[in-house]
């Protein structure tokens, strides 16, 4: 059977629903392990059905592939639309390709399990939806399905203060969200306006002539629900009460692609619908993603818990990807781009390690340890590990991302890069400086004596990030290939209403070039 004949892109997003099926039916067998099995198979399937956008996925063009499209509310031309490009191609792989690990590493979950494997499922097929949909209404729809199961997972499993980190989560998301909303409508009208007919196509509403003041509102309406989701300072305080009170499944899945959909937002929505707005924000937000960068590391260093620091430092490290993003340049955006592929497996795996010693010890309180390293050797070697990738080591993944967007910042102002520099400093002491904490030291204390090191089963589901960990560090050249027509073309699409710009500008020389420092722009 030729799966190239198939709707792709629908049959990855509802493959799930198998396994939730499957969840539901062995509900009350052999204490929940069929509902286990049944949604990590479904969700192992969902992974190997992904490849096929890997081997088929064409990196010589921006056109839109795998598309699907079919009428849905005619009366408004509503569609069901999907497509990939560079932009979404990765993230819809990175879903299938941490889900498994994630309910892998959340095997021992008790509580209501089979409702837990549906939770992560239906997340699964809202984060899949989401990143795939060019309609947007229909991104708008899966936008909010993801939420639920998200607000679920922390207010369910979560911990002993969930109720307050799950209605905090909720407030700022919905209000985001309704904001979004009303942009979105406005936008559609405008579009009807001009054109005589109904269209949420996105594509269709790239080029369109609005007014610079229409455009400045309607930006802030949907900058205030990706600003959310990044978190973007100072909208960042829902983040590590969502994180702490989190099950480990939950802040994996949020730090690693739920974050995500802020800056993917700007990229697909905002930025290229609104361009003369863009510009009139740009240091703005550039100097929002360098409060955060700096305000992220700083309270990083003080935090008591290992949770709250890994999500303080997400906010840091969420800063660089905005700086890259609102730099408009090829550095600037490869590097964010990249470095929110580095964050999602780095930040994702030290979530995963934190939350298998949890398991054992049932503290985050740093203070709880201190010579673990002696009682867990693998879980020190992986901690270590994933702390030296998440501070920017070179030969590791977080150096790329960081360098490339740093250099972009500094293209635009040399004191951007100079002060993102400064975050590099400050995350490397607090990462460190917990490391320390955690793994050395005397072994003094009876909670850690009684420490058993890292199961097989943990090793497995660990072992993959760092693959790749070291692979994006080595040898990103791939990945980049995949990206460099789209990444361009956005560039040229955000660009093509500013006449700031001069036009002979060597945007499209190649990434091969992207580490060319040129201030002088």
């Amino acid at each position: 059977m030729d799966i190239s004949a198939l709707p792709i892109l629908s049959l990855i997003i509802f493959s799930p629903i198998l396994g939730i099926a499957f969840a539901a039916m062995f509900r009350e067998e052999g204490n929940g392990t069929p509902a286990k099995v049944a949604a990590l198979v479904s969700s192992v399937i969902t992974f190997f059905l992904s490849l096929h956008l890997w081997f088929n996925f064409d990196s010589g063009t921006a056109d839109l592939q795998m598309v699907e499209r079919s009428p849905w509310i005619s009366q408004f031309n509503i569609e069901y639309f999907l497509g990939l490009d560079g932009l979404n191609f990765f993230f819809f792989l990175l879903i299938t390709f941490i889900t498994p690990l994630t309910l892998l590493g959340s095997w021992n979950v008790a509580k209501r399990n089979w409702q837990f494997q549906i939770q992560m499922l239906l997340l699964q097929i809202g984060m899949l939806g989401c990143f795939a949909a060019m309609d947007v209404v229909l991104f708008y729809v899966f936008f909010e399905v993801m939420l639920v199961p998200m607000y679920l997972l922390i207010g369910i499993w979560g911990g002993t203060n969930r109720l307050y980190a799950t209605i905090k989560f909720f407030i700022y998301t919905m209000f985001g969200s309704l904001l979004m909303l009303v942009s979105l409508l406005y936008t559609a009208n405008i579009y009807r306006d001009l054109q005589g007919a109904w269209s949420f196509n996105v594509l269709d509403w790239y080029g369109m002539e609005i007014a610079v003041e229409t455009q400045f509102w309607l930006f802030i309406g949907f900058a205030a629900a990706f600003a959310v989701k990044i978190p973007l300072f100072p909208f960042h305080t829902w983040l590590p009460d969502a994180h702490y009170e989190a099950p480990t499944a939950g802040s994996v899945q949020l730090a690693a692609v739920m974050l995500k959909f802020g800056p993917y937002g700007f990229l697909r929505f905002a930025m290229p619908i609104f361009p003369a707005a863009v510009y009139d924000l740009v240091p703005i937000f550039m100097a929002l993603a360098l409060i955060g960068i700096i305000y992220g590391g700083l309270v990083a260093m003080v935090q008591t818990q290992i949770k709250r620091l890994i999500a303080y430092s997400s906010v840091a490290h969420m800063g660089y990807i905005v700086l890259g993003l609102f730099a408009l340049n090829i550095q600037g955006l490869s590097g964010s781009w990249i470095q929110m592929i580095n964050h999602a497996i780095v930040t994702g795996a030290l979530f995963l390690t934190v939350g298998m010693i949890y398991e054992r010890t049932h503290t985050q309180e740093i203070s709880e340890y201190g010579g673990v390293a002696h009682t867990m050797p693998k879980f020190a070697a992986f901690l270590v590990f994933f702390s030296m990738a998440s501070v920017g080591l070179p030969g590791l993944n977080g150096f790329v991302g960081e360098i490339l967007a740093m250099i972009g910042a500094a293209k635009v102002n040399i004191w951007y890069g100079v002060i993102a520099a400064a975050g590099v400093v400050i995350a490397a002491i607090y990462m460190l400086w917990m490391v320390q904490r955690v793994l050395f030291g005397p072994l003094t204390k009876d909670l850690v004596k009684g420490l058993h090191d890292f199961s097989f089963r943990e090793v497995v589901v660990l072992v993959p990030l760092v693959f790749w960990s070291i692979f994006l560090g080595v040898y990103p050249q791939p990945f980049f290939e995949r990206i460099e027509v789209s990444i361009n073309h956005y560039i040229e699409l955000v660009k093509s209403q500013e006449p700031r710009f001069s036009q002979d500008e060597e945007e499209s020389s190649g990434l091969s070039k992207i580490l060319v420092w040129n201030v002088g722009e």
